[in-house]
């Protein structure tokens, strides 16, 4: 592109934050121009009131920037949301009503009946659903949402087997990464040689939301997918990277190179050219021992589902393991990946839409 799209990042400082910082760095497609963080950061230089916690240096493009209050007002037309759920529940809206594309990696509207959680891999579709948004009728601006970190990688595993013979039965145990927990995240002394066999609302959003991408876009609503779920979500003491071990039953049986064709030819994306699109989504390892988070998590650039140890199982049909990159595929490495759909789609754009000054001037009063 000739131009890049001028975008903005709510929750700049936090960890998904940063890696929405990192992985524009000489982005085609977009080019990052505004930041918002918490009160206590407006004003200050993002070198300054940033804790970087990533493994390359601060872009120097972005390191002068100065945080901006987390309002629509002055906000470019496309934003990047990494926001704790609670308080994207409260802003998130307030840009979407102001004319902004809001791609947001908060559980806060994913299960919104009109929201469209996307994996453009697995689901590209659904995102007609934004144009049933009161935001997009109203103002041109919507919401778009990505899964759970512990979802997406399992999803990606299970789409080219749900498409060529069926899924009746999905059983997941999670071994979850402590960057998936934030910074700081959960307490050294709570974490280190030990599990932590709860993670809150995380069993119940992986169910669900496992359901939705899977599910059938029916007119204006997803139809969820027939089958039946159970998780268990752990946290153990791995600096990033989800493992997650799955049994599943097919509804039409399928021998061992069956399932490895149907991932190894599994390119949805090939011909759309997104530059964060891995070329292999769901990458196969045939040793014994693998995936292993500390060698396989930055496959496909952090952006592959890996898998692996698939064995039948005596209770159901298939086992196997997979690994993702939390904080990258799933987190903002998905939102872009969105983005860059979004904007292939023509749904963003350098403006908003001419209703959107006055729904900001009505957000803000």
């Amino acid at each position: 592109m000739a131009e890049r799209l001028r975008v903005g990042i709510l929750g700049a400082t936090g960890t998904v934050g940063q890696r929405f910082i990192q992985m524009l760095e000489r982005h085609p497609f977009f080019e990052v121009a505004w930041l918002a963080a918490s009160d206590r950061s407006t004003g200050r230089s993002y070198e300054d009131a940033v804790r970087w916690k990533l493994d390359t240096a601060i872009p120097a493009a972005v390191r002068s920037l100065p945080l901006s209050p987390a309002t629509p007002e002055l906000a470019p037309s496309t934003v990047f949301a990494a926001l704790d759920t609670d308080i994207a529940r409260e802003l998130e809206p307030q840009f979407a009503a102001a004319g902004c594309a809001v791609i947001s990696n908060s559980s806060a509207f994913r299960m919104q009946e009109d929201v469209p959680l996307v994996i453009p891999e697995v689901n590209a579709a659904h995102l007609s659903l934004l144009e049933l948004q009161s935001w997009r009728k109203e103002s041109g601006g919507f919401i778009v949402t990505n899964p759970n970190c512990s979802a997406i990688g399992l999803v990606l595993a299970l789409k080219p087997l749900a498409d060529r013979f069926g899924i009746e039965s999905i059983f997941v145990s999670t071994m979850q990464a402590i960057s998936g927990a934030g910074y700081p995240g959960v307490p050294s002394l709570d974490i280190l040689g030990n599990v932590v066999p709860f993670i809150r609302n995380e069993e119940e959003k992986m169910e669900a939301e496992t359901m939705k991408l899977l599910g059938t876009l029916d007119g204006t609503s997803i139809r969820p997918y027939a089958a039946r779920m159970s998780a268990h979500c752990n946290r153990v003491a791995v600096e990033d990277g989800h493992t997650e071990g799955v049994s599943i039953k097919l509804r039409t049986s399928a021998t061992r190179e069956q399932v490895l064709a149907a991932w190894s030819e599994f390119q949805p994306l090939a011909q759309h050219q997104l530059p964060t699109a891995p070329a292999q989504p769901v990458e196969f390892l045939a040793a014994e021992d693998r995936p292993q988070p500390r060698l396989d998590r930055m496959r496909g650039a952090g952006m592959a589902s890996t898998v692996g140890r698939l064995r039948p199982c005596s209770l159901l049909d298939w086992k196997f393991t997979v690994l993702s990159h939390n904080t990258i595929r799933g987190a903002a490495g998905a939102a872009l990946l969105n983005a860059e759909m979004l904007m292939q789609m023509g749904k963003l754009s350098g403006t908003r839409g001419a209703r959107s000054a006055t729904a900001a001037a009505a957000v803000s009063a």
